[in-house]
């Protein structure tokens, strides 16, 4: 009689056994000999899938062979668990049997299943299937609770995202996921880029592309990847599996707070240019209003002979006779002046500098006791997390509520050390950003200039506030801390015996004068 044998393994383990397909070839080899089995070297299949998928090709094609052949077929195979472990492949084998086309050869159960089989023998056969199948839905069972166990401490178990790694040494069977050294600065980048409400996600991801950000794959990333990558809660601490959101155990690249202001920002809780429209054109655009006690209507912009930015009062209320316009150059005009007034030497910078830290001693007394009253609130709610995984071993409370508080728990410690870095930070970059802010000062004309006009926009609210136009002049308030700026530099002046500019009251445009020069 023609026979096939079939050798299959599942797993790695398996292979490294008794069980390997080297092994189950040479017994079946041996037992097709001793029962006159002729078995061509085409008929030998071996295969490593696992019998657990339901569409198994190459068994398949074992089954395709014997419907095909004229002769009967003894399918010599290890145990029935080579062959299957379910039902459904009984129903195939078991047609292919009482045609008479099959036999079925299970060494190690020394079972012989052919068309004339006893009903004892069928039995037999049918509660070897049962044990197959049982042996897999406990397989099942156990992946199943090793895969809530493993959520449940914080373990991710697919592929890190972009920005994290996985890593695995020697004798470290799970596995980590760590921070990818060459693209982790990118994620944070992206955040805080996109928080600042300035940016859309074209601009976000021409920047990334511009700083060399690059996928896995070398490709540049597209804007869809980049709205993914900002809202991800895997960044700040939190992994969401099938709908459910646990704590995970890995470093976080970004902070809850640095999350939560990008969720503001897509929510339209921020407002942020969604395009480049004409009007961004304009430096002045939005911030100047018409000083006429009786209209204080908003001075609108307007484009002249395709190369001219004009100003001019709304004048919804209809207090003025027609329009008058002021040509934008003659605002930078003065606006120039003004930032030539925050100029400050290094000797200045320096002499401020000191005075400030001088000034701090009761700031960092509050630093401290802050930073203390955190850190207990921190550790108490790590107590009540070590509390709760008891109470749940212990069987006192559920899986449910386990999970719903060890959420809450873990939120309330990302909002703590979300307090904790702002105020370390702080603290660490309080005298560099106080000495920035000097610099920022002092080269205000240079940046300016060099800005975009959206960029200038941004530089005049920092420095200015209360923009008015009263007829054809303008008016404005310094902002703190550049008031401090001025009043020091005004200081310093006077004991040189040099005019200066008072940042006491609104200061007309050009510098302060008796009579101020009207502009146009």
């Amino acid at each position: 009689m023609r026979g096939i044998i079939l050798a299959r393994v599942s797993t790695d383990e398996q292979m490294q056994t008794g069980q390997s397909i080297p092994a189950q070839l040479e017994r079946a080899r041996l037992y097709s000999n001793k029962k006159s089995l002729i078995v061509a070297d085409d008929d030998e299949y071996q295969f490593d899938e696992s019998s657990l998928l339901d569409h198994r090709k190459k068994f398949e094609a074992v089954l395709d062979k014997i419907r095909a052949s004229k002769e009967p077929i003894a399918l010599v195979v290890e145990t029935v668990d080579r062959l299957q472990r379910s039902f459904k492949e009984s129903v195939e084998l078991d047609a292919l049997r009482k045609s008479g086309k099959l036999e079925i050869h299970f060494i190690r159960e020394n079972l012989v299943i052919h068309k004339d089989s006893t009903g004892s023998e069928i039995q037999r056969w049918d509660l070897a299937v049962f044990t197959a199948k049982s042996y897999v839905l406990s397989i099942s069972d156990n992946v199943k609770r090793t895969f809530e166990r493993k959520i449940r401490d914080g373990q991710w178990l697919g592929m890190a995202y972009i920005g994290y790694l996985n890593e695995r040494s020697d004798d470290d069977k799970e596995g980590l996921i760590v921070p990818d050294p060459e693209r982790a600065m990118f994620i944070v980048r992206a955040y805080e880029l996109y928080a600042t409400g300035l940016e859309s996600l074209a601009s976000v991801r021409e920047k990334l592309i511009d700083a060399g950000f690059r996928t896995r794959k070398g490709n540049k990333p597209s804007k869809s990847q980049i709205e993914r990558i900002l809202k991800n809660k895997f960044y700040y601490g939190i992994m969401t599996v099938k709908g459910k959101e646990y704590p995970h155990k890995y470093q976080p690249l970004i902070s809850k707070g640095l999350f939560d202001k990008v969720q503001d920002v897509f929510a339209g809780k921020t407002s942020r240019p969604n395009k480049v429209l004409t009007s961004d054109r304009f430096i002045f655009k939005g911030l100047i209003r018409c000083g006429h006690p009786d209209c204080g209507c908003t001075v609108t912009h307007e484009r002249k002979k395709k190369k001219y930015n004009m100003y001019s009062c709304t004048n919804s209320k209809k207090v003025h006779e027609g329009r008058k316009y002021i040509n934008e150059e003659d605002f930078l005009t003065q606006i120039y002046g003004v930032f030539e007034a925050l100029t400050l030497s290094d000797e200045q910078v320096e002499e401020i500098t000191e005075e400030i830290k001088k000034s701090q001693a009761a700031k960092n007394l509050y630093h401290t006791n802050a930073l203390k009253g955190l850190r207990e609130k921190y550790d108490s709610y790590q107590g009540k997390i070590d509390r709760l995984l008891d109470l749940f071993v212990d069987g006192s409370i559920t899986k449910a509520d386990h999970d719903r508080k060890l959420k809450q728990y873990k939120e309330e410690q990302y909002d703590i050390e979300r307090q904790i870095t702002d105020h370390t930070q702080a603290d660490e970059n309080f005298y560099l950003s106080a000495t920035q802010l000097l610099n920022v000062a002092r080269h205000a004309r240079v940046i300016f200039e060099r800005s975009e006009p959206q960029e200038k926009r941004q530089l005049l609210n920092f420095v200015f506030q209360n923009f008015v136009l009263n007829d054809r002049e303008l008016v404005y308030e310094v902002r703190s801390p550049m008031k401090s700026i001025i009043s020091c530099k005004e200081a310093a002046s006077h004991k040189h015996k040099t005019t200066s500019v008072s940042a006491d009251r609104p200061m007309w445009l050009g510098g302060r004068d008796s009579n101020p020069r009207p502009i146009g």
